[in-house]
């Protein structure tokens, strides 16, 4: 007997398709235009999230998305509520997380009009989106739903944007549900990888670098073994840190903003690289200088889930379009030299990891940050998840930290300010159980800071370290480079950022010198409420190396 299905509106029937997908959380931001939704959403099963701005709800989602391997889920009004989400959109797209933005819209027959918040959204979002679309019959809610988390997860994952015209989500249809989706992976094949050994045999001096996204816990053990049995020197792209264990013998560090002198020589003068999974793009490629365009005098492998990614920038010596859990399947076959030429290269790629990572320098101010990260570097549990958005504060966390698992680093490659708090939010709603600390400065805290509410009313005890030095770092750092001493729209004044954490019922400290952290990060700990420790460090303490006195100078100001 052919089962009939039984009617229901579109908002029940677009809800009833995240459960079939098996969709845990929703990120959301309310809005009249899909109460219909909303209702849905109500009785459901799912996890919602209202959260206080589109862009915090949206990177939430990117953060669950970046943990689980399945799309993000946000909702978002129209208008000004799609343009906010734009900026989580964004980092999706740059950092190929799988991502579902759905956006309410005016009623279908009001469209072209003009209406109230009325926007054509594949338009908006076609060029940073994998696929923007608008539902017009709420019959095809399955189909499109379906499809968004084919084109959200397959190949290289990015982004798709969903308008739902406001009576599509009333109208009533009668569908079955779509079943649940899984990515294809895509193999390598085998005369690739027979060449890859020839490669690999015929190498002095090679490196590998991974990256990207798309990958899983199964394939980045499995790159460990391979690693570990050609004792091959591992880097890791810029903000991926969390793809290779920092604690093993063959990792060599991060390619991304300031990096290690000696692991960018390494890579320059390299007679192979293999890059996995990453584009390699401006900030890892340091400005595209450490690889020639189009054709990098290293012999060059490149890997990637997408084929319009290979030869974009790079011409490689040989090309694999592979996803990152197929090409890690795939190299388990693949078996050393008898005799690995690069041993010594390893050795010494380890050893000015570690001089690099474990150096405490020095710099102005009674606070000192790299003296904080390596404590924390011993404090922090393994699977701890530490996030962070953009600024100068980041090179800290990136230096001086080292992530052994896959799933702990939160961190924008799109150079994100605001990404740290509610990416840290998105974590701690997606695995409770976990240590979250959320890193941000005093300009990129305030981008997003009203996402430490949703913490807050979610009883979500993550620690927020706000690094505050009166101004917008990095741009000052610029202004210095190229127009010393001519300070213009970078200096900030500051709340009491401890107060503002106590002011929304969660527990808030300063820290004016070093030796105050480690007590005031235990009593946040303790604390088990949201908690936001209000660093205050030396303006001058611009980078790790440097100051602001020193640029200047350097600058002839």
């Amino acid at each position: 007997m052919t089962h009939v299905p039984t009617p229901r509106p579109g908002g029940r029937i677009l809800v009833d398709q995240l459960k079939a997908q098996g969709v845990g959380h929703v990120f959301c931001v309310p809005g009249e235009s899909y109460l219909a939704a909303l209702d849905a959403l109500l009785d459901s099963g799912l996890e919602v999230t209202v959260c206080r701005q589109e862009a915090g709800a949206c990177m939430m989602a990117d953060a669950n998305a970046r943990l689980t391997g399945r799309p993000g889920i946000c909702f978002v009004t129209r208008g000004p509520g799609a343009t906010n989400a734009a900026h989580g959109v964004h980092v999706a797209e740059h950092d190929s997380t799988p991502l579902i933005l759905f956006v309410g819209q005016v009623a279908r027959g009001m469209l072209g009009r003009g209406a109230f918040q009325e926007m054509d959204y594949a338009k908006v979002f076609g060029p940073f989106a994998k696929w923007a679309t608008q539902v017009e019959d709420a019959a095809r809610l399955p189909e499109i739903v379906s499809r968004a988390f084919h084109v959200a997860m397959q190949g290289r994952p990015g982004p798709v944007v969903i308008a739902l015209p406001e009576d599509v989500l009333t109208e009533v249809a009668a569908v079955p549900d779509a079943p649940r989706v899984e990515p294809a992976p895509i193999w390598p094949g085998q005369s690739q990888m027979a060449r890859l050994q020839k490669m690999l045999w015929a190498a002095k001096r090679p490196v590998a670098i991974l990256g990207g996204g798309g990958w899983t816990p199964d394939a980045v053990a499995a790159f460990g073994r391979f690693a570990a049995r050609f004792e091959l020197p591992v880097a890791t792209s810029f903000r991926r840190a969390m793809l290779f264990d920092g604690d093993d013998a063959r990792y060599a560090g991060e390619i991304g903003i300031g990096p290690n002198p000696k692991l960018r020589k390494r890579i320059a003068e390299a007679d192979l690289v293999l890059l996995a999974g990453g584009r390699m793009s401006e900030m890892p490629s340091q400005g595209y200088e450490l690889f020639d365009v189009p054709k990098p005098r290293q012999a060059f492998v490149h890997v990637h889930a997408d084929a319009m990614e290979i030869g974009r920038v790079y011409a490689p010596d040989l090309g694999i379009v592979a996803t990152p859990p197929a090409f890690a399947a795939a190299i388990e076959g693949l078996q050393p030299p008898n005799d690995i030429a690069w041993r010594d290269e390893t050795r010494a790629a380890r050893a000015d990891y570690l001089a690099w990572n474990e150096a405490i320098p020095a710099g102005p101010g009674a606070v000192q940050m790299a003296s904080i990260m390596a404590w924390l570097r011993g404090r922090l549990p393994n699977d701890a998840v530490v996030t962070n958005g953009a600024g100068n504060y980041a090179i800290w966390v990136g230096r001086f930290l080292r992530w052994r698992r896959f799933g702990t680093q939160l961190a924008p490659t799109s150079g994100s300010m605001g990404y740290g708090v509610p990416a840290a939010v998105g974590a701690k709603r997606t695995l409770p159980g976990r240590v979250v600390v959320a890193f941000a400065g005093d300009g990129c805290f305030l981008m997003n800071g009203q996402e430490f509410a949703t913490a807050v009313q979610y009883g979500l005890a993550i620690v927020v370290v706000v690094v505050d030095n009166g101004m917008y770092g990095t741009i000052r750092m610029h202004q210095e480079r190229e127009y010393p001493g001519r300070v213009s729209a970078t200096a900030l004044v500051n709340p009491d950022f401890a107060a503002y954490a106590r002011a929304f019922g969660g527990h808030g400290e300063t820290v004016a010198r070093t030796e105050e952290f480690a007590p005031a990060f235990e009593r946040a700990i303790a604390s088990g409420k949201p908690s936001i420790l209000h660093v205050k460090v030396d303006p001058e303490a611009i980078t790790p190396t440097t100051t602001l006195s020193a640029i200047r100078a350097a600058a002839g100001g």
